[in-house]
């Protein structure tokens, strides 16, 4: 599948089509984000507790990378709804800067992954703002307040992709909600080969696709294609549970669709 199809699936973010929102400074934001050696050096490190050492699923670079386009597609669809983000807008920072939030946040959310699996999410933060204080100041957009605005933003939204925080931020809700939409067989490949089968990896295995498209009477429609019922862990137990509380409820509908053709089928379609 080429990218623009991918694009128009709500899968990879396409810096070069129309968005529901202006897209200048975030895309210089993703060119300066993939071409630093020590974000990179990061996301190919924090892999090693999670993958090598506890077989676990995917969460370096491939992760991020597939995080942060769903993030910024998700996005762009909400903002296509007329849905409102409060993360920028409380601070008195531009609608510009809504989108370079949820990037940095998605590009970070797992670096605390180098520490350790377990509370990762918490050693994200002060790695994360270690690397923030450089990032924002080489990026030149921002004035001193600006820059401790935007990294107050960008860590709250890292802190809530764990469903033990109350995102307060529509922002910080679609980073949740894009860390779970990184469900499909690919992100279990590398523990199932290596022995892993845990019920993360077996039900990786089960989804062979997710896309992001409009909704009639609501923002945004997810739909995952399965190929067995192992797949609804993935839907009701992660997606589902990062959904609940993200401040998105109202504005996504998920839809998961088991495709194999089976006379005893156990699921065929899950609506949430």
């Amino acid at each position: 599948m080429s990218d623009a199809d991918s694009g128009r699936n709500g899968r990879v973010y396409d810096p070069d089509a129309e968005h529901a929102f202006p897209d200048e400074r975030l895309n210089e934001v993703l060119t300066y984000l993939d071409t630093d050696p020590e974000i990179t050096a990061y996301l190919e490190a924090q892999n090693v507790n999670p993958v090598t050492r506890k077989k676990y699923n995917d969460h370096g670079k491939k992760h991020v990378s597939i995080v942060r386009n769903r993030a910024l597609c998700l996005y762009d669809l909400l903002k296509g709804a007329d849905v409102l983000f409060n993360g920028a807008r409380d601070q008195g920072l531009d609608e510009a800067d809504e989108a370079v939030i949820v990037a940095l946040a998605a590009e970070l959310h797992d670096i605390g992954h180098v520490v350790h699996r377990e509370d990762h999410t918490y050693y994200s933060i002060p790695l994360a703002a270690d690397l923030l204080d450089r990032v924002l100041a080489d990026l030149g957009f921002y004035d001193v307040g600006e820059k401790v605005r935007m990294k107050g933003e960008v860590l709250h939204a890292i802190l809530c992709h764990t469903v033990e925080e109350e995102p307060l931020t529509t922002e910080a809700g679609v980073v949740r909600v894009a860390d779970a939409l990184d469900m499909e067989e690919g992100r279990s490949r590398i523990p199932y080969e290596r022995g892993g089968r845990g019920i993360n990896t077996v039900s990786s295995q089960a989804i062979k696709r997710v896309s992001l498209q409009p909704g009639e009477d609501y923002g945004v429609l997810v739909e995952i294609e399965m190929s067995n019922a192992a797949g609804v862990y993935q839907v009701d137990n992660l997606l589902k549970a990062k959904l609940h509380g993200s401040g998105l409820e109202e504005n996504v509908r998920i839809v998961a669709i088991n495709e194999h053709d089976e006379p005893d089928q156990i699921v065929e379609r899950i609506e949430l």
